[in-house]
């Protein structure tokens, strides 16, 4: 790959992976609650089914998918539930300060629900299908050319979810009373609903991409 394509990549890249989703908000709250290591450790959750969908697409598969109005929609219905879920339980969680107590919770737990949050989004892989193609060059080897690409969102995806865990902890500090904690759950289940509701109302616009 041309490293002047390379060069363009990485900052539009970079851009999508900071983009404030549902999964960077969960990174942020569970590193709020939970600590920065089990906030990264799930985090890679999402990072193997971004990486699935990402050869799903070097593959060509994703256009099977995309095929397919009744596999695409039920995907879709089924991500925007799963958010709704997590909204609710976010909008009824206890309100109590941070405590060490809430170091104990299941990693593989949090990674599982990252990692389900991610696949349940059908938006993600619509990225992958339109974005990286737009930097590979059919006269190459497209298959390596997708391995470089998808490794280095993949990176800069680990990034992303460093920063919003960092981001999380400075938030530990100030959401220590259960009130500011219980405002801030809100906010954050407020946001998940509005994503939820917005992937089943974007069934046009996914089509039309």
């Amino acid at each position: 790959m041309e490293i002047w394509k390379l060069l363009f990549f990485i900052p539009a890249c970079f851009a999508l992976n900071m983009t404030p989703g549902p999964n960077n908000l969960l990174s942020m709250n569970n590193a709020r609650c939970y600590g920065f290591k089990s906030a990264f450790i799930a985090g890679l959750g999402r990072i193997v089914a971004f990486a699935v969908m990402i050869a799903l697409t070097a593959s060509g598969l994703a256009v099977v998918l995309y095929a397919s109005e009744t596999l695409f929609l039920t995907i879709k219905i089924v991500g925007a539930a799963y958010l709704l879920w997590i909204a609710f339980n976010l909008w009824h969680s206890e309100a109590s300060p941070v405590s060490e107590l809430e170091n104990t919770r299941n990693r593989l737990g949090l990674a599982k629900q990252e990692f389900l949050l991610a696949a349940g989004n059908p938006k993600a892989i619509l990225i992958f299908t339109a974005f990286l193609p737009q930097f590979v060059d059919v006269s190459a080897s497209v298959n390596e050319q997708f391995f470089a690409l998808g490794a280095t969102f993949l990176v800069l995806e680990m990034c992303a979810i460093s920063i919003y865990a960092i981001f999380g902890m400075y938030l530990r500090q100030l959401f220590t009373k259960p009130k500011m904690a219980k405002r801030f759950n809100r906010g954050c289940a407020t946001f998940l609903a509005m994503s939820g509701a917005s992937l089943l109302l974007s069934r046009r616009q996914l089509k039309n991409v």
